[in-house]
């Protein structure tokens, strides 16, 4: 036994089914393990974006997506995915080779110090130095990405180590690990809280997603019956029908959302992470903001709460709940609010027009989407969209990134969707600027065989930094450039492609897409003149007449 065969062996008693990666010369025996393995080797065109994938599995599973790369460039190309899981709370394990360590007949050819270039962007970042290491090594870099709060661990494995004889090494069982629910003097003073609260509010935070939460959290929404309202990433944390949902943070202040906001006297924040853009800003007076949460609330200029419950979240909030269920006279004091709210997200969101406008493109993709449904955001102007009107009705069902907020991943969180949920509909939507950054991922999808949807919005621009370059009075500088013809563009991969020409062309483009199966890429433009007209004019309007 090798020590790339301990590695595949260790990697296979964590329960890994698939590694995505771009292997180079450093890592064939690695290569060769997982060819005698039970890991399905699934080979990406960019380091990158086997980084998403790995990193999007993550996220919904909750056990570490895997991905590899060689040494030097091409581990350099994991960088921004390994921010991406750091940022976003998503655990992944990146394997990386590197040149020799006991004897390098290439010098320092390719040769980058990437252990200490992962370190700051890992919560692990280690050499294996023997095959001895290789099982508690592997254990423990499963067991920290796992870990709350979760993220990335890096395992860089030499040549020659891989290709050494190792023993018979006994491999490390993985075992559950439970976090204590909160203590309950915190319980007991959190219940007081919320039991003297004239006009509580529920926050739902990037840590409400975490996929095992989406039971315990919905259960306690509906026994409480508390309006609630999200940040991005928290969207779609409770599962619908609740009749409570006040709107989604897409910006941080002055939105309709905010008239909830702003009156509440008490804000129980769930899973809040202040790595997310904030949902709102904390100042001298009220609200008054209860943290609930895995971990201690990170202090910020913005965010600094009064009061915490921390533990396990889903008991922890079982046990709030059986404290305040029944007892809360004012649960719904700020429900009147909610179909203003709600009513003005919906403005124009029927109305035909070409280019179509956001509203639109959100309207009809909700459409076209089952309620189990996935649709993954790039990064650009629609994301806010989306995120301010999109209504989910599952946990996970909306999957975006507010927190690095990096271009091009939504193609490659996509693929990875795909290949978890073969039966749902899923559905990347890309600016034309994120969907050339790794393009060239279509290719990869055909080849898997996967069912998924691509709609690339085309403004012919870098469309969110040209709109704040208006919007804080610069010159139109900079910011536009050329695209290819998309659909054309997509059958040179094998895709089908198509171009959406009319007003009410979206909704039938998506349904046929969805119907024939495959790869498909749908293109339709995008008019981003409401950005202004609403985000700006509408929004600054109703904060004067408050």
């Amino acid at each position: 036994m090798k020590g790339s065969d301990l590695l595949a062996s260790a990697l296979e008693n964590e329960g890994v089914e698939r590694i995505f990666g771009v292997p180079g010369e450093e890592n064939l025996d690695v290569v060769e393990s997982l060819r005698r393995s039970s890991i399905k080797l699934i080979v990406t065109r960019h380091e990158q974006a086997a980084s998403f994938m790995a990193a999007t599995q993550g996220r919904l599973t909750g056990r570490p997506g895997v991905c590899l790369a060689t040494l030097g460039p091409g581990a350099l190309n994991l960088t921004t995915g390994a921010a991406y899981a750091l940022l976003g709370a998503m655990p992944m394990i990146m394997i990386t080779g590197q040149k020799g360590i006991l004897s390098r007949k290439q010098g320092r050819f390719q040769v980058v110090d990437i252990v200490a270039t992962m370190a700051p962007l890992t919560k692990m970042a280690r050499q294996i130095v023997s095959p001895t290491i290789i099982p508690t090594t592997v254990r423990e870099a499963f067991r920290l990405a796992q870990q709350e709060r979760p993220g990335p661990v890096h395992l860089e494995l030499p040549e020659d180590i891989a290709a050494e004889e190792a023993p018979e090494i006994p491999l490390v069982k993985p075992h559950p690990i439970d976090i204590p629910a909160a203590d309950s003097a915190a319980l007991d003073h959190s219940a007081e809280l919320i039991l003297k609260a004239e006009r509580p509010l529920v926050m739902l935070g990037a840590a409400a997603s975490r996929p095992r939460l989406a039971g315990p959290l919905s259960d306690f929404v509906r026994r409480v019956r508390i309006p609630f309202f999200n940040t991005q990433m928290g969207k779609g944390s409770v599962t619908g029908g609740s009749g409570l949902y006040m709107g989604t943070a897409a910006l941080s202040e002055r939105d309709y959302v905010h008239r909830a906001i702003d009156r509440a006297d008490l804000i129980i924040a769930i899973g809040h992470d202040a790595v997310e853009k904030p949902p709102f800003i904390m100042g001298p007076g009220p609200p008054t903001v209860l943290h609930v949460g895995y971990l201690p609330a990170t202090v910020e200029e913005v965010y600094f709460p009064q009061s915490e419950l921390i533990g396990d979240i889903g008991p922890s909030l079982k046990l709030l709940g059986d404290r305040i269920e029944g007892k809360l006279r004012n649960a719904g004091a700020l429900l009147p609010l909610r179909e203003g709210i709600l009513a003005h997200i919906a403005e124009r969101a029927k109305e035909r027009r070409f280019p179509l406008t956001p509203q639109q493109i959100v309207h009809d993709v909700r459409q076209v989407m089952p309620d189990n449904g996935i649709v993954c955001l790039d990064n650009g102007m629609y994301k806010i969209w989306f995120a301010r009107n999109y209504r989910t009705h599952m946990a996970n069902t909306l999957l975006l990134d507010n927190a690095l907020a990096t271009m091009g991943a939504g193609l490659p969180a996509a693929i990875a969707v795909a290949i978890l949920h073969p039966h749902r509909r899923v559905l990347a939507v890309c600016g034309d600027g994120g969907f050339m950054m790794n393009s060239q991922e279509m290719e990869t999808a055909v080849r898997l065989g996967l069912n998924l949807v691509v709609l690339v919005l085309q403004d012919n621009a870098y469309g969110m930094i040209r709109w704040k370059q208006q919007a804080d009075g610069f010159a139109d500088f900079g910011m536009t450039f050329g695209n290819p013809d998309f659909a054309a563009y997509a059958r040179a991969y094998h895709a089908k492609g198509s171009q959406v020409e009319a007003a009410d062309g979206l909704v039938p483009a998506l349904e046929a897409a969805f119907r024939a199966r495959g790869v498909h890429l749908v293109a339709a433009p995008i008019d981003y003149s409401e950005n202004t007209r609403v985000l700006i004019d509408e929004l600054r309007s109703a904060a004067l007449d408050r």
